[in-house]
């Protein structure tokens, strides 16, 4: 008689324990992609910002091959770390 109640409340706890563990997944996924789409737009108003700044002490095609030459540096160092992290 004890034995069934006891698999029932065991079963009871493991089915809220994987419940618990996917909203916390889901959770942290919707968090990831909210700070993934902030940081775009973010990247994208501070770039058009220094454009705009840029432009009015060189030519365009100037600013423009500064802020591209901003980001792949950062870029490379985002490659850099992340290759040495594998290693």
């Amino acid at each position: 008689m004890i034995g069934p109640l006891l698999r029932l409340a065991a079963a009871s706890t493991a089915a809220r324990a994987v419940k618990d563990a996917a909203t916390a997944a889901s959770t942290r996924v919707a968090l990831t992609m909210a700070a993934g789409v902030a940081a775009v737009v973010g990247i994208f108003c501070f770039s058009h910002a220094a454009l705009t700044v840029m432009e009015r002490h060189m030519d365009s095609a100037e600013a423009w091959s500064a802020i591209g030459g901003f980001y792949a540096i950062v870029g490379g160092l985002f490659y850099f770390a992340a290759a040495r992290r594998r290693r």
